[in-house]
């Protein structure tokens, strides 16, 4: 029995990998010395996977992995190994699939035991110490199962084939093709809006998670079909995220999910993705209705991102934990005393009720905050005007926001992650599209340059990077999240670098992850290791799949370049998954706005002129400040066009028209040019649905 004092995790640069590195388990990082020496040993392996903003991972490596007699155990018996699920995706998806088999549920931190020839044969989530709540103690477990390796091996060798021929049928996404058809489509909105929570808003109960990939795929689905019902589903659901615990009502941004159906209590870490996915639906109720609540949760979620979560180098980092001080929530929450002490007896009581605070609290005898009234009713009960209480909350709330900047901040994981960074690449510039402000644009660009020059090196590009190192190669959400995050950032700059980079992404895409079976895309690149199963990664969950976003860049760079090889991607990758996609709308909510995307007439709008010309600049700004999702965008500037025609040959066509022209073309049809902005704005209005 050995006790580390320090183990091979202090060399990883993952923050969660870096939490691990001082405790008495001899871990090491997933690689070739822990899997030969499980193998040479003919010793099981314990896998532990988890992220660093994770709870629960920190309530078992503290109950459990801290513990010198439990890890003594651990060393005899396994060889251990800790992964950042956030740096292997694909370990965590394999394994994860493994979990709910072997377990009937999954989460993390991730529990598996596995054979040296890497099959699992028992998995589970978080585990207790000892015996609790129904749980087997973690200490029991460890001896039990390394009794079971080296008494019952042909029981287990048939056991563990059997699971893995089972990940192998779950890798291979079984089904036959099928086109998608409106039919689907409103079949599978039926079917989302079964769950809608009309008392609370939102899909679902508790727990209640913000679903922004189904709301987006219903938003669309309103945007071509006009269901009012539709829509009013989005719009109650996004004000009362808005307005609930779920989002900091202090600082800006989303927490991952509230315990609760009614959007009060969240679990309270902040993840870049959950973020970057929100800031587009909040663009877009903005967009549809001019709603200032809108903009300013827009705002205000990506002002948080530029200040909390972005590197000095230029990328977005990963998430900000739940926890602070070992108590969950501990930053954000507030007694009444607190709030009447850092505001005084004039302010206090204004936002007290505006924020619903009170004596007994929401959440452990303290207040999550709340924005449930609105500026009417409080102006009402207060005798001021609608100015006053705007005003005065937005003073009481920057002065609560200084007072919590005194307390001790929760770990940030500083890990620059190139799919999320791709996600909150396309949320800022869509944020500088629509708001109109040029520093979501700068750091949407900063970050992108900072993922070419650190992430993409010998034209491959790697996952992640922290304290200046980065990990290993880059998987299909990669690849398809920043080639489409290019895309937005060229419909924002109209720099067509971006559409070069995008093309080149696209290209790589077909190189390293394409089936030529099937048309679709494994998630892990050819000659690339992954253990048991190549999977495909079809299901949207919290974050699209990559097979999904793959399609979604394929047909708008269809749209930019008219090559019609990008058009068959998408079509080969929407029949692959339509059989799964009508089983599980809940799956598979970025593909079905994909698939009403494709179904859906084009929309091509090409600007002609030199940028800086004021009425090709108000042009831009009318083409952004509307909601029109099937829209493609392009900018022409006669005087320096080369470029851009080489990278997308349909534009040669269009010519100078005075110095500013804009040319619509939908359905295949095209209009006649148009040279002033007002008149601009009139025609595109026909586009938009408008509640």
């Amino acid at each position: 029995m050995t006790i580390a004092k320090t183990n091979r995790l202090r060399h990883e640069p993952s923050p969660y990998l870096q939490q691990h590195a001082h405790q008495p388990v001899e871990w090491y990082p997933w690689g070739t010395e822990a899997l030969e020496r499980a193998r040479r040993e003919d010793k099981p392996i314990f896998l532990s996977i988890g992220y660093s903003t994770c709870h629960w991972c920190h309530v078992m490596a503290h109950e459990s992995f801290e513990n010198p007699e439990i890890a003594a155990l651990m060393n005899q018996h396994f060889i251990n190994i800790k992964v950042d699920r956030e740096e292997r995706p694909d370990l965590d998806e394999t394994y994860m699939n493994a979990v709910h088999l072997l377990a009937g549920r999954g989460g993390w931190p991730m529990s598996i035991f596995l054979t040296p020839d890497l099959k699992p044969y028992y998995a589970g989530t978080y585990f207790p110490p000892e015996d609790r709540a129904g749980l087997p103690g973690f200490r029991r477990l460890l001896l039990i199962l390394s009794q079971t390796y080296r008494e019952k091996r042909l029981f287990l060798a048939h056991f563990t084939q059997k699971i893995a021929d089972r990940l192998q049928i779950l890798a291979e996404t079984p089904g036959e093709p099928q086109e998608p058809t409106w039919s689907d489509i409103k079949n599978a909105a039926a079917q989302l809006l079964k769950d809608f929570d009309n008392q609370h808003g939102g899909l679902g109960g508790a727990p209640k998670f913000p679903r922004a990939l189904e709301l987006n795929f219903l938003l669309h689905y309103y945007h071509c079909q006009g269901e009012v019902e539709v829509w009013e589903v989005v719009e109650k659901s996004l004000a009362a995220m808005a307005q609930g615990g779920i989002y900091d009502q202090v600082g800006g941004g989303f927490h991952r999910y509230t315990v609760d159906a009614a959007w009060e209590v969240p679990h309270f870490e902040k993840m870049l993705y959950d973020n970057a996915l929100l800031v587009p639906l909040y663009l877009a109720l903005y967009q549809l209705t001019d709603s200032t609540l809108g903009s300013r949760i827009a705002k205000e979620t990506l002002d948080f991102t530029l200040r909390e979560l972005t590197a000095p180098q230029g990328g977005f980092y990963a998430a900000w934990d739940a926890d602070s001080e070992g108590q969950e929530g501990k930053f954000y929450v507030w007694s009444k005393a607190e709030v009447e002490a850092a505001l005084g007896p004039k302010d206090a009581p204004l936002a007290l009720t505006a924020l619903g605070v009170t004596a007994g609290g929401n959440f452990e005898g303290k207040n999550v905050l709340t924005r449930r009234l609105c500026d009417a009713e409080l102006a009402s009960r207060f005798s001021l005007s609608e100015e006053e209480v705007q005003h005065q909350l937005t003073q009481a709330i920057a002065r609560l926001y200084q007072v919590r900047e005194d307390r001790r901040r929760p770990h940030r994981d500083e890990k620059v992650i190139t799919s999320w960074n791709g996600l909150m690449i396309t949320a800022m510039a869509l944020g500088a599209q629509v708001l109109g402000n040029r520093r979501y644009y700068e750091a949407a660009a900063q970050a992108a340059r900072f993922i070419l020059a650190a992430l993409f090196r010998d034209d491959r590009l790697h996952r992640s990077w922290a304290a200046g190192q980065i990990s290993g190669p880059g998987f299909l959400e990669d690849y398809a999240f920043f080639a489409n995050a290019c895309l937005d950032l060229y419909e924002t700059d109209a720099d067509p670098e971006w559409l070069g980079v995008a093309r080149r992404l696209a290209g790589l895409l077909e190189d390293l992850f394409l089936d030529p079976k099937d048309g679709a895309f494994f998630y892990v690149a050819k000659g690339q290791e992954t253990p048991l199963v190549r999977s495909k990664n079809i299901y949207d969950q919290a974050i699209p799949s990559g097979n999904s976003m793959a399609a979604r860049v394929c047909l708008r760079l269809y749209r930019f370049t008219g090559e019609d090889h990008f058009l068959a991607r998408v079509r080969a990758i929407l029949r692959r998954f339509q059989t799964q996609a009508r089983e599980n709308p809940y799956g598979f909510g970025h593909l079905w706005t994909v698939a009403a995307l494709f179904l859906t007439p084009p929309l091509d709008l090409t600007l002609v002129g030199n940028p800086v010309n004021p009425e090709l600049k108000a042009m831009l700004a009318t083409c952004h400040r509307l909601f029109l999702p099937a829209r493609r965008l392009v900018v022409k500037n006669p005087a320096d066009c080369r470029l851009l025609e080489k990278l997308a040959p349909p534009v040669q066509v269009y010519a100078p028209m005075g110095e500013a022209a804009a040319y619509i073309c939908h359905a295949f049809t095209c209009q006649p040019s148009i040279t002033a902005a007002e008149e601009l704005a009139a025609q595109l209005q026909k586009f938009q649905q408008r509640p």
